[in-house]
């Protein structure tokens, strides 16, 4: 099949493309210069000329509790421009088969334990990230209402997936705008070679959280798009179309530091600023349903760190990484 990867640079993007070219399909990208998602015209003429049989909707603005909280706006417009730009060309041209990518913080902050896909809106959104989550449910209810209006007439299934907390290969490193595990693997690593005494943590370190090896999502991803329309309705419904992705387990973000210092080799001291907001207190996601599919996650939490810092290493170069102790140090 000719399928569209929109968001091929990002980590899940890459994971994504990969593994379907693996598979034998002809996976179809564009760069942001080369086609910008946020531009309803152009991404209605690449719709239009490139014959599209499916869309893995990859693309977002993604970063962590810091990211959230300095651009809201930046996250609400451009996560909901590109779900509707692409959701709706994609509907358009004729494209029967869509992937909508969504993200945990789509959940009530206080949900119930773990959490199954019938909570969402059923309760407030966490502060710091409601604007992106906002867009979130926003993608998935696109998906569900064309679904509805347009799924017998037009032949029209557009699914979506809700993973967990992602990391591993490809991640984006930056010190302050990236999610917590790829922000911690830069902090560690950087303290080490720079020889600080500390590093400094934002919140408490008691907030709980799930970890999903970005592999381990996509094949979760391949299982949901490659069930057949009667078994993806018999584990969903029109008004809850979404399946979660996640390992079922979760960690103290204390424990989470603990072994990311540990893969990195750092030998100092972990300090928290309790001045600085936790987040969600827990978010763990119930995969009863993905898990009945099939799939489950394969990749430990250990082994994915271990690979996600050899990523990490080879990714950064030895200018960059001077620049960056040079700033860490007077941080």
């Amino acid at each position: 099949m000719r399928i569209f990867v929109a968001g091929h640079r990002g980590m899940v993007g890459q994971a994504t493309a990969r593994r379907l070219r693996e598979l034998g399909h002809d996976v179809v990208t564009r760069t942001h210069a080369e086609l910008d998602l946020l531009d309803q015209a152009a991404v209605a003429r690449f719709f239009a000329t490139e014959q599209i049989d499916q869309v893995y909707l990859a693309a977002a603005r993604v970063g962590g509790i810091h990211a959230n909280m300095t651009y809201p706006a930046q996250f609400i417009y451009e996560n909901l421009a590109i779900a509707t730009n692409v959701t709706h060309q994609a509907f358009v041209s004729g494209v029967k088969r869509l992937l909508f990518l969504g993200s945990s913080c789509i959940y009530p902050r206080m949900a119930e334990q773990p959490i199954r896909e019938e909570y969402l809106l059923n309760g407030k959104l966490e502060p710091t990230n409601e604007p992106y989550a906002i867009a979130k449910i926003a993608g998935l209810k696109l998906c569900e209402s064309y679904n509805r209006q347009y799924g017998a007439t037009h032949g029209i299934d557009y699914r979506s997936v809700m993973p967990t907390n992602l990391y591993g290969p490809g991640d984006n490193y930056h010190i302050e705008n990236s999610h917590v595990v790829p922000a911690l693997i830069q902090r560690f690593h950087l303290a080490r070679i720079s020889n600080s005494p500390s590093v400094l943590i934002w919140g408490s370190g008691r907030a709980r959280r799930e970890f999903l090896y970005v592999d381990d999502m996509v094949e979760g991803c391949l299982a949901v798009m490659n069930l057949s329309r009667a078994e993806y309705d018999r584990q969903t419904d029109a008004m809850r179309g979404h399946i979660n992705l996640g390992t079922g387990e979760d960690v103290s973000i204390a424990e989470l530091t603990e072994l990311i210092r540990d893969v990195v080799g750092y030998t100092g001291t972990i300090r928290y600023d309790l001045a600085q907001p936790d987040g969600a207190p827990r978010k763990l996601l119930d995969v009863s349903r993905a898990k009945s599919l099939g799939w489950h996650a394969t990749v430990p939490l250990a082994e994915g760190l271990r690979r996600t810092y050899a990523d990490y290493q080879e990714a950064i170069r030895p200018v960059e990484e001077t620049e960056q102790v040079q700033a860490h140090a007077h941080a």
